[in-house]
């Protein structure tokens, strides 16, 4: 029971937050978080799973209880752990963590509400990594959305309305067209299953697919499907063209919440496109490769290049994660155990570097009160601790060794270029390495202007040391990218063993 246990804390702790005095809503809020962080890591540690937990994988903490019946179908309280899942969850809690800590600077009212809202998105977010019950699973999904909107709605900037509601339809409708597909799939699948538990939908599909459904042959409507969630997963990653209500949402969010969403909250959308897209549905991976490798050198470029042309650092970072979300797509498709290991690996290590950038960014807007780069220089003399941080994470966003970008990106680019399942992926991955050129322009050149030269600040503040509570998440990032780079084992080989017996059905070992 200790999944059950890890949601339940974390969810009474939202509620006892949520009701809390404003004025020990932030300290409640931290120390409540580190004991779903305490039970995560405990988690890692006491790991005994092997496999993949939709191919008949040994999972880890593993619970079953039937739920609810719809018709012929069994609905359950399902939940486990495998090596993908297991280092999201981990993520999820650390993050979620800090960011409180981060949150205690900007964050002057309604503390109580913004400080149980963290910690209810932290529920769910846990919940989308362990439920294998495709309804449990959905509840979970969903419930996410309800709390962000209003972290974005209550506590964003001028155009906080907008970029709420903008994000709202966007994710709503993707996850409606994903849901409706799914279902379809469930009701094509005919007598093969007998509940909406993911490894029994799983199995079903690897053993002949669907018989087809509302007037659809079987493999029609596996492809009909396959497309349908895969728009529906990209809205979440996001990837070009889906990828407009990003850099809005980031904007005009708290900083806080701008980290859990590049940190975690994107990474639902990748998580997903691995559990169903690329384990369900091998065939389909393999028709529609050249398209989705297409999508994903295009989200890398597009996104860097509007990254290169933004002024406002939050948007800068913000395009930046379309770029990052695309190399995780290419190493999918590559649908090689380096490339969808790496592309694993590289959603916790872009969770910890963007988590680090959007609380870099937000220390320095809470100094100088302008995140744009026309409006200051010169702050390495000013505040040389959380600017030498800022630099540190943009270096792993380029990929600099012994950091965990470096052999994300390294991976997925070794397990591309090799792939005999990707066609052209000989020109796919070249052009997509050619990113990181652009990224190092874009982060350089924010840098050089804000960070280098003669102090100068458009803004009427003074700027000094940041508080040691704002800098202290960003040391902890830090170290954790340093970590993750000189010893990726720590999470590479479970992910690997995960990861195995999805290539083994349709890639290659």
């Amino acid at each position: 029971m200790m999944i059950e246990t890890l949601i339940a804390v974390t969810l009474v702790g939202a509620l006892v937050t949520f009701v809390a005095p404003n004025r020990i809503a932030g300290k409640l809020a931290f120390l409540i978080s580190l004991v779903p962080a305490g039970l995560s890591l405990w988690l890692f540690a006491a790991f005994d799973g092997s496999g993949n937990a939709l191919l008949d994988g040994d999972l880890a903490f593993e619970s079953q209880v039937e739920w609810l019946q719809f018709g012929d179908y069994a609905i359950s309280w399902f939940v486990g752990l495998d090596g993908i899942s297991l280092p999201l969850v981990v993520l999820t809690t650390i993050l979620t963590t800090l960011a409180i800590v981060s949150s205690w600077t900007p964050i002057d009212e309604r503390e109580s509400q913004f400080y149980g809202l963290l910690l209810f998105i932290e529920t769910n977010l846990i919940g989308v990594f362990v439920a294998l019950d495709f309804f449990l699973w959905f509840v979970f999904w969903e419930a996410v959305l309800i709390p962000m909107y209003l972290l974005i709605g209550v506590w964003g900037g001028p155009r906080r309305k907008y970029a709420a509601i903008k994000f709202f339809v966007y994710t709503n409708v993707a996850s409606l067209v994903m849901f409706g597909s799914f279902v379809a799939l469930v009701f094509g699948l005919g007598d093969e299953v007998t509940s909406f538990a993911l490894p029994e939908i799983a199995s079903a599909m690897l053993a002949g697919g669907p018989e087809g459904f509302l007037g659809l042959g079987g493999t029609t409507l596996a492809s009909v499907v396959f497309v349908a969630m895969f728009l529906g997963f990209a809205v979440k990653v996001p990837v070009v063209p889906f990828h407009t209500w990003l850099p809005d949402a980031h904007v005009e969010a708290p900083t806080p919440a701008s980290v859990l969403l590049a940190g975690v909250l994107l990474k639902m959308g990748t998580y997903a496109l691995l559990r169903f897209n690329f384990t369900m549905f091998p065939d389909q991976v393999e028709a529609y490769a050249v398209p989705i490798a297409a999508i994903a050198v295009i989200s890398v470029i597009y996104g860097a290049m509007l990254a290169l042309a933004q002024t406002d650092l939050k948007r800068i970072v913000a395009y930046s994660s379309v770029s990052s979300m695309g190399y995780v797509i290419l190493g999918l498709i590559a649908y090689t155990q380096w490339g969808v290991g790496g592309a694993t690996f590289q959603m916790v290590s872009h969770g910890l570097i963007s988590g680090l950038m959007f609380m870099a960014v937000g220390v320095v807007y809470n100094a100088t009160h302008t995140r744009m780069v026309t409006d200051m220089s010169g702050l390495a003399d000013r505040m040389p601790v959380a600017v030498g941080i800022l630099v540190a994470g943009a270096f792993g966003y380029m990929g600099l060794p012994l950091m965990s970008g470096f052999f994300g990106e390294f991976t997925i680019f070794f397990g591309s270029f090799g792939s005999e399942q990707l066609p052209y992926s000989q020109v796919f991955t070249p052009l997509a390495m050619f990113g990181i050129v652009i990224v190092a322009g874009y982060l350089l050149f924010a840098l050089q202007r804000t960070v280098f030269g003669p102090y100068h600040l458009e803004t009427d503040y003074e700027v000094g040391h940041a508080p040691l509570h704002d800098v202290a998440p960003m040391f902890v990032l830090l170290g954790l990218i340093i970590l993750l780079g000189v010893a990726p084992d720590v999470i590479f080989e479970m992910i690997t063993d995960a990861v195995d017996p999805i290539i083994a059905n349709g890639g290659e070992l």
